[in-house]
């Protein structure tokens, strides 16, 4: 479990992930995330019209395809049923995840995930409502892979950006 130890060592050891929701004209747009708490970065996102256990398999398996994880993986969640479903579970077991889950109403037991939603929604979405789900699709996108990931600073990641703390963390272990 968890249990609300949000630094780990090394990066791999520990997930979080969520789902949160984006106004469009169209009807809500959907996005799951999984985010590394060593560094903040979001490994795997995917975002869809409908708030299912396909949506959040999809962000994992994004993150178990970037990240290629050779350990085992803490991979935290709240209880939504989502994540407490059959093929959620099966794809944990199958890719040696390791299932972590928030205690009932326990908002702060994912707080690094609702973290990222809340900077998102402050700093790009801003109360706005997109014309059209790709409208919004293409600025979620363009806020966690053109800014977020590489560019915005975090004090948890020494004041660095979350894929440029990643590449120094690579590049000691190296010795470079």
């Amino acid at each position: 479990m968890l249990e609300q130890q949000f630094s780990v060592e090394m990066p791999n050891q520990a997930w979080v992930t969520d789902i949160t929701y984006i106004r469009t004209h169209e009807g809500w747009l959907y996005l799951s995330v999984v985010i590394d708490l060593f560094s903040r970065q979001v490994v795997g996102w995917s975002m869809g019209n409908r708030i299912d256990t396909q949506l959040a398999l999809d962000a994992l398996l994004m993150a178990v395809w970037r990240r290629r994880p050779s350990k085992t993986v803490l991979v935290h969640s709240d209880q939504g049923c989502q994540f407490t479903s059959r093929e959620w579970q099966d794809f944990l077991k199958s890719h040696k995840l390791q299932p972590s889950m928030s205690r009932r109403g326990n908002c702060h037991d994912n707080a690094v995930a609702e973290s990222f939603f809340q900077l998102l929604k402050r700093e790009r979405i801003r109360r706005k409502t997109y014309a059209t789900r790709q409208a919004a699709r293409s600025d979620v996108f363009n806020y966690i892979e053109m800014f977020y990931n590489p560019k915005r600073r975090h004090s948890s990641a020494d004041g660095l950006p979350p894929a440029e703390f990643e590449r120094r963390h690579f590049l000691r272990l190296r010795g470079v």
